[in-house]
């Protein structure tokens, strides 16, 4: 049986465990809501609970997930999805062993398909390991509450719960945004270093001019607003059109972005390497 894209996916799965970067991604997602964590409560202690969004942490630990997610938008996610998206093709040029991967019996479309899958996976892993320790180590501090949501009204613990794990799928929108905006700057750029701090610069930019004045108009079609689409799960009723907004928005950044890496890859000069 010829391998296929399953068979690419899987390997590159397998690349990935043994490349420092992943577990410095995957660390860093687990680490900081610990370090939070401590922070709120070193903070709550000696301020008596006189800081951002206290009403909230202090109150219910599944706050804090949801926390992470407003500010980790700015620099933290995006970086964390580059060091694998702007890596898994560049890297090959920098080992030398995009060649012989060429030459495999394998489609390019293949190949192609297998590291996008890989990126994309270890961002959802990402993610989810921030969200799920987030969870763990509030409920330890606050306590397995209920939630006030931003309508003021308060749902249970449970429900909570739910809210915050689909809030964390909602965020993977933009996320997979930022894995294709990656991917593009691997195959092109050839350099790990260049894609992994070129995808991160996209993304800051995108922050840069959602708050230069006059420039308000262009905020809603920002990929970088579209962060904050899981804010509707906190209203009452639900608000769905922040959501709907953030799918086609961040489609119109990355399957273009997807698009543009593939042909690249498509084209590569196997004979030069």
């Amino acid at each position: 049986m010829n391998p296929g894209v399953a068979t690419v996916y899987r390997w590159e799965l397998t690349k990935l465990r043994y490349q420092k970067r992943t577990y410095l991604g995957l660390g860093a997602a687990a680490i900081v809501p610990i370090i939070f964590v401590v922070a709120i409560h070193f903070r709550h202690d000696r301020h008596g609970g006189d800081f951002a969004f206290s009403s909230y942490l202090t109150r219910s630990g599944l706050a804090v997930p949801l926390v992470i997610l407003l500010f980790g938008a700015v620099w933290m996610f995006p970086l964390i999805t580059a060091l694998v998206a702007g890596d898994i093709i560049a890297s090959e040029d920098h080992n030398g062993t995009l060649k012989t991967i060429l030459t495999r019996s394998l489609q390019r479309g293949q190949i192609f398909a297998g590291k996008a899958l890989a990126a994309a996976t270890y961002a959802v892993a990402a993610i989810f390991i921030n969200g799920t320790v987030a969870v763990i180590a509030g409920s330890v501090q606050s306590g397995f509450n209920p939630l006030q949501t931003l309508s003021g009204t308060t749902v249970s613990a449970p429900k909570a719960l739910e809210l915050v794990y689909v809030g964390l799928l909602i965020y993977l929108i933009p996320i997979a945004a930022i894995v294709c905006i990656g991917l593009l700057l691997s195959a092109i750029t050839r350099n790990s270093a260049a894609a992994v701090v070129g995808t991160l610069m996209v993304s800051l930019l995108m922050q840069l001019v959602g708050i230069l004045p006059g420039l308000g108009g262009l905020q809603p079609y920002l990929l970088s607003t579209q962060f904050n689409a899981w804010q509707g799960l906190l209203r009452t009723p639900i608000d769905w059109a922040p959501v709907v907004r953030a799918a086609w928005v961040c489609a119109m950044y990355g399957l273009p972005a997807l698009a543009a890496s593939y042909l690249v890859f498509l084209r590569r000069d196997v004979a030069g390497g």
